[in-house]
């Protein structure tokens, strides 16, 4: 299964402590929903980069 072709949207997910992007919230076309670190060893991970890179776009809402 190519993940990248199930995804729906993405969102950037932010450390509460440090305010800095720790990872994505996924949903997919079924609306499950998955969270995904940033590691890229990680193939979710990969998938998102994939995913992006045919001009998906990334929800992005940095804490204040």
């Amino acid at each position: 299964m190519d993940l990248k072709n199930f995804i729906s949207t993405v969102e950037k997910l932010y450390n509460p402590y440090t305010n800095e992007a720790g990872g994505y919230s996924l949903t997919l076309m079924d609306s499950t929903k998955m969270s995904v670190p940033n590691d890229v060893n990680n193939r979710h991970y990969k998938a998102v980069q994939e995913w992006i890179a045919d001009g998906g776009t990334v929800i992005d809402n940095p804490p204040e």
